[in-house]
């Protein structure tokens, strides 16, 4: 089953850290990229921009209204994802605790085929 493991943070907790805590953040992402990758569950992963790059866009009344800025509350933000492949649930969530520290949360959520059916 596939599943969307989101990772959201704060750009305050962001910032906070040191040069060093920075890198060593970076080289745990590399350590579980290479586990999923290795275990062949990883599908894809990506870091997202600062949240002050996006632009939303709502529909209202058939009328596309363009703001700057996330949609998401103020304080934190979807920072990035990695997207697997695995046996189940259970896995998924296994997966995201193994997820590298300074996020305020991690989803796991399964995708769905058009039907609406888990992939």
């Amino acid at each position: 089953m596939k599943y969307m493991i989101m990772l959201y943070a704060s750009p305050a907790t962001r910032d906070a850290l040191s040069a060093g805590q920075r890198d060593e953040v970076l080289r745990d992402h590399d350590r579980f990229r290479g586990l999923t990758d290795g275990s062949g569950e990883l599908l894809g992963a990506e870091t997202l921009a600062d949240p002050s790059t996006a632009v939303t866009v709502r529909i209202r009344e058939g009328i596309p209204t363009v703001t700057a800025g996330s949609c998401g509350e103020a304080g934190e933000h979807l920072s990035g994802y990695y997207l697997v492949d695995c046996e189940s649930r259970e896995r998924a969530v296994e997966l995201a605790a193994l997820v590298p520290a300074g996020y305020t949360a991690t989803e796991v959520r399964p995708l769905m085929n058009q039907n609406g059916t888990e992939m």
